[in-house]
């Protein structure tokens, strides 16, 4: 075999296995990797606020349909602050203010040892948006469009007023 046809050879053959390596595996230099993505892995909404995590806010609607008990979680990763959590309630802006120590996370509207905030009389109904205001310190804030659900299943015991200490 001449030396022409041998580079000929291991020349076509250097080629297909770069055809073969770029049409297997082409996709990954094309499409974003999905794990990557930040997402709310439940039915809330979340935001980041410089060093301030607002996690899963989600509203669950009573049976009258006349009180939502807002739900968060709150993590601070700096020092303490002041987190603005502002909605429409009984026709009026109203504004809680909950302290977040550094390294903490605190539950709002989780269980009975909690802090609960009850919204009411917004006008939002279950499978509507209810828009909230959440800010803290000099930092800028963000509107969250939180979502309103029923009290039913894995949320029925999250109704306002349900949340009783036994």
């Amino acid at each position: 075999m001449s030396t022409r046809s041998r580079a000929a050879r291991i020349a076509a053959t250097v080629v297909l296995a770069g055809g073969l390596l770029v049409g297997t595996s082409g996709c990954v230099f094309i499409t974003p990797t999905a794990t990557l993505n930040y997402y709310d892995p439940s039915d809330g909404v979340g935001a980041t606020l410089d060093q301030v995590r607002v996690l899963n806010m989600l509203g669950i609607i009573n049976e009258a349909g006349d009180e939502i008990n807002l739900i968060t979680i709150l993590h601070n990763d700096g020092p303490i602050t002041n987190v603005n959590i502002q909605f429409e309630s009984d026709g009026e802006k109203t504004t809680v203010v909950q302290p977040v120590r550094g390294g903490e996370t605190v539950n709002l509207g989780i269980s009975p040892e909690d802090d609960a905030i009850t919204v009411r009389d917004s006008g939002v109904q279950a499978g509507g948006l209810l828009e909230v205001y959440v800010q803290h310190g000099d930092t800028e804030g963000k509107v969250l469009m939180v979502p309103v659900l029923d009290a039913v299943g894995d949320y029925a015991d999250l109704a306002p007023g349900s949340l009783v200490s036994e």
